[in-house]
């Protein structure tokens, strides 16, 4: 019941915030509990998968069959010993403070178990457990009834009972008279069957008398013709047993339907206590922390729940901070350098915050996200006639027609199915339409000029997972993130070097590779388009970090404190951008006269992508927040004119 629950969980997590906040403190205090912890871990152990028993009480066969019959009987076996169960979960939740608990504890109180506990008590006998072997379970079968309920069914059990003593007897005449070492066997195909060790007829060859003769591995199992007979006979009476046990069955079925509803709100409290206490097991065995429901994400060393597991090295943890000047994460890197695992810890980390569990790290914030989207694997579908460009293609139209400001996207190296030039102009458009949807993104990929171009634009920050390639063929991943995008060029050459790829096929490579970077190559200077998105996007910056301190708790001389540095920051920060302003104004027509004319094409191109990028975020952007901090931008306009031209 626990795993179906959870598999439910994940995949539709919740997204009331009160609902979580009662599983992480139910979660916390079976934690914290050793006791309580290990007594529910102990009386769960005994339950059985009471959904499905719940389930067959509600069906009613439209013909009663010999087979529905066993069924039935069984159902209320299993139903006895799940009501036996209840008590020690009562028990083991005593003292319990957190709310959830609570319910389940009461829920599991002895007033509600009590009346269907006398109801089986009046028809069943008080010894008859659940069993999973095939001869305990029809034995439990022919006599889960109590004796004097029906006369015809006491003698119908003392035939069975003389069939099944005339069998063993059989066999025990045989292993006298043969002197072999015979075991008694039983499975519900052959019923009754002898079993003995190859070994005993290393010598010899076995009697006539035995028929249905194989051999398995180092065994040899058969029967006899007498054996056969009665188990005919053991059939036919244990037939009879249950047909006579039906009506009494039915009638106490009929008694227990009144009670399901509360049976199935014990049992769903049951699963709920199964997953939680399963979190508990997870919580107190590895570093996991209870993560907070605010606006923001942040997670500080977070690891990935799974990978961190498998591997036989330290795992490396990482940082995430996301909010809306930060929603579109651009992740660069070398090959293997741990993009794929960084974004994929953040999305499962996501889905454990939003199904009660704690999450891998030392600190952890999480917004409610609504919808999760995941575009992260390159495999083609042969069925579907689908290459993998068109499945990347199918499921990135799904997102962009479903994705919104509740939302988290996980995108790992879109575009690489097909051309490069198409592939990269088909990533920045995509990448524009998502930045425009205010979700969460984070987005993983190998087009550098996708990080330049989108650095500008407002909500979008640039990192990367560092990689040390100071010594010669050889590369060292490092696993961190860290700022900005990849600086290492020709990543792909290193690492291919460390693998063992033919020298002269490196070498041409190695040509071929420097002669399209002096292609390439452009002087690129900042222009005043630029030098204006970075502006606008700075003063957007300091409105949300003064947005979030004053929702926040930092008060006194640390709220003071904090205020000077982000004033001082944002002054140091503007003049750069202002001196950039400057010298692209002084130097631009004077550059676009002496540039040679493919410079100039690469001038010209570039200014209208920045020009793009700003005439996009002015026209997108949240015009309810822009008007609001009208007055604040218009300051920081002021502050980054010179100061001839402040008015």
């Amino acid at each position: 019941m626990g795993s179906r629950l959870l598999r439910g969980n994940i995949l539709q997590p919740l997204t009331d915030k009160e609902t979580l906040n009662t599983r992480y403190d139910a979660l916390e205090e079976l934690a914290t509990k050793e006791e309580m912890f290990f007594a529910t871990r102990q009386s769960l152990k005994a339950s059985l998968d009471v959904d499905r028993v719940l389930t067959a009480l509600i069906i009613i066969p439209t013909q009663m069959t010999l087979k529905s019959t066993e069924q039935a009987i069984n159902t209320v076996i299993m139903l006895k010993q799940f009501v036996t169960t209840i008590s020690p979960i009562y028990e083991a939740l005593s003292g319990a403070r957190s709310v959830m608990l609570q319910e389940i504890r009461q829920l599991c109180a002895p007033e509600n178990v009590q009346p269907v506990l006398e109801l089986i008590d009046n028809m069943i006998n008080e010894d008859t457990t659940y069993s999973s072997k095939p001869l305990d379970l029809r034995n439990q079968r022919t006599y889960a009834v109590k004796s004097g309920v029906n006369g015809l069914l006491d003698v119908a059990r003392q035939t069975y009972k003389e069939a099944m003593t005339d069998a063993y007897q059989h066999i025990e005449d045989l292993a006298e008279t043969h002197n072999l070492a015979l075991q008694t066997k039983y499975d519900n195909v052959r019923q009754f069957y002898i079993r003995l060790p190859a070994s005993e007829l290393e010598d010899r060859l076995l009697p006539p008398v035995f028929i249905n003769v194989f051999k398995k591995k180092n065994m040899v199992e058969c029967q006899t013709l007498d054996l056969v007979k009665r188990n005919q006979k053991i059939v036919d009476s244990h037939t009879e047993v249950l047909l006579m046990s039906d009506k009494v069955v039915q009638e106490l079925i009929a008694d227990v339907r009144g009670h399901l509803s509360g049976l199935f709100k014990i049992c769903e409290s049951i699963g709920m206590l199964d997953m939680i206490s399963s979190f508990a097991q997870l919580v107190t065995s590895q570093e996991y922390v209870r993560p907070k429901l605010t606006d923001t994400l942040a997670i500080k060393a977070g690891r990935h729940p799974i990978r961190e597991k498998v591997q036989s090295s330290k795992y490396i943890p990482n940082d995430v901070y996301a909010t809306q000047q930060t929603r579109f994460q651009i992740i660069t890197g070398c090959n293997m350098s741990g993009k794929s695992t960084y974004i994929r810890s953040i999305a499962l980390m996501a889905v454990m915050a939003q199904i009660g569990s704690f999450v891998p790290s030392s600190y952890a914030a999480f917004p409610i996200f609504k919808q999760l989207f995941a575009r992260v694997s390159t495999d083609d579908s042969i069925e579907a006639n689908v290459s993998t460009f068109a499945a990347e293609m199918r499921e990135t139209a799904f997102i962009l027609r479903n994705i919104d400001r509740h939302s988290m996207a996980i995108i790992d190296e879109l575009g690489r199915g097909t051309s490069t030039r198409d592939g990269l102009a088909i990533a920045l458009a995509i990448a524009e339409a998502l930045v425009d949807s205010r979700a969460l993104v984070w987005f993983a990929t190998h087009f550098r000029d996708l990080a330049n171009i989108m650095s500008e634009r407002n909500g979008v920050i640039n990192l990367h997972l560092a990689v040390d390639m100071s010594e010669a063929d050889k590369m060292t991943m490092l696993y961190r993130l860290s700022e900005g995008v990849v600086e290492e060029e020709h990543y792909g050459l290193a690492l291919a070097k460390v693998l063992p790829l033919p020298p002269d096929v490196l070498q041409y490579a190695t040509e071929v590779a420097g002669t399209l970077e002096q292609r390439s190559k452009r002087r690129k200077k900042a222009s005043l388009a630029v030098a204006q998105s970075r502006r606008r996007k700075l003063i957007l910056n300091l409105k949300e970090q003064l947005v979030q301190a004053h929702n926040g708790a930092m008060e006194g001389e640390v709220l003071a404190s904090w205020l000077k540095e982000l004033q001082r920051e944002f002054v140091v920060r503007m003049s750069a951008i202002d001196t950039e302003a400057r010298e692209a104004e002084l130097g631009e027509d004077s550059d676009a006269d002496a540039a040679p004319d493919d410079e100039l094409e690469d001038k010209r191109a570039t200014r209208s992508v920045a020009m793009a990028v700003q005439v996009k975020d002015e026209k997108r952007s949240n015009t309810d927040s822009m008007s609001a901090d009208g007055d604040m931008l218009d300051d920081g306009r002021r502050l980054s004119m010179p100061p001839s031209r402040r008015g």
